[in-house]
C-alpha cells in the first residue's frame, strides 16, 4: 500500500494548466568511471542510460494511460495499471537512491564517518563489518532479481536489513531506505560474471555513507514528530 501511494503521488505531479510533468532519469552525481575497479564504467553507462531511462519511459508510458483511464473514469484499468505503474515507479525511486548511494573511493566511499548512523551500526551489529555480512547473505538469498536494503524500520526504531523482489521498494514492507544494493544480473555481471559474491563484497568499498547517514537521521527525525 504504502508502495502504491507513493507511485501515485509522482503520478499526479501537475503544474499550472494541468500539464502532468515527466520524470526523468538523474543525472550521476559523479562520473561513469567514478566507481573504478570496483564498478565500470560500462556498467554505469549501460545501468544509468538504458537500464533507469527503460524504468522511467515505462512510468511515464503507464501514467499517461492512467491518466486517459481516470478521464474515462474507468475503475477497471486504473486497478490493472497498477501493477506496472509499481515495477516501473519502484525501478526509477530505487534506482535514483542507489546512485546517491554511491560515490568513489578516493572520495571517500566506503568511509564509516562518526556520526548517529555509526552509532546505531554499532549498538545494533557491533561493527560496519558485521553489518555487511547480514546485507550479504540476506542478499545473495534472492530468488531471482531483487534488492538488499539497509533500512529504518519505524516499528522497531532502529535498523534493519531486508531484501525487496523485483524493483518493489522498502516501503511496501513500512521501512524508509537508506542503503540499497541491486541484485539485477544488469548491476554486475559484465564485471563479475556469476560470482555475485565479490559484487556483493566489494561495494561497500564504494558506499557513500554520508548520503546514507542523511538519510537515516532525516528517518529518525521523521519518527519524532
Amino acid at each position: 500500500m504504502l508502495a502504491t501511494k507513493t507511485i501515485a503521488a509522482l503520478a499526479t505531479r501537475r503544474v499550472p494548466g494541468s500539464i502532468r510533468l515527466k520524470h526523468t532519469v538523474p543525472d550521476l552525481p559523479y562520473d561513469y568511471n567514478e566507481l573504478e575497479p570496483v564498478i565500470s564504467a560500462k556498467i554505469m553507462h549501460l545501468h544509468h542510460d538504458k537500464h533507469h531511462a527503460a524504468y522511467v519511459a515505462g512510468l511515464n508510458a503507464a501514467e499517461e494511460k492512467l491518466a486517459e483511464a481516470q478521464h474515462r473514469k474507468d475503475l477497471a484499468g486504473q486497478v490493472a495499471l497498477q501493477p506496472l505503474i509499481n515495477f516501473h515507479g519502484g525501478g526509477h525511486v530505487n534506482h535514483s537512491i542507489f546512485w546517491t548511494n554511491l560515490i568513489g573511493e578516493k572520495n571517500g566511499g566506503g568511509h564509516l564517518h562518526a556520526s548517529p548512523l555509526k552509532t546505531a551500526i554499532e549498538a545494533q551489529y557491533g561493527s560496519l563489518g558485521a553489518l555487511s555480512q547480514v546485507v550479504n547473505a540476506k542478499t545473495a538469498g534472492i530468488f531471482g532479481s531483487g534488492w538488499g536494503w539497509v533500512t529504518y524500520n519505524p516499528a522497531i526504531g532502529g535498523l534493519d536489513v531486508v531484501t525487496t523482489a523485483n524493483q518493489d521498494m522498502p516501503s511496501t514492507l513500512g521501512h524508509v531506505p537508506l542503503l540499497g544494493i541491486d541484485a539485477w544480473e544488469h548491476a554486475y555481471y559484465l564485471d563479475y560474471n556469476n560470482v555475485k559474491a565479490d559484487y556483493f563484497k566489494n561495494i561497500w568499498r564504494v558506499v557513500n555513507w554520508k548520503d546514507v547517514a542523511r538519510r537515516y537521521d532525516e528517518a529518525v527525525a521523521h519518527q519524532k514528530k
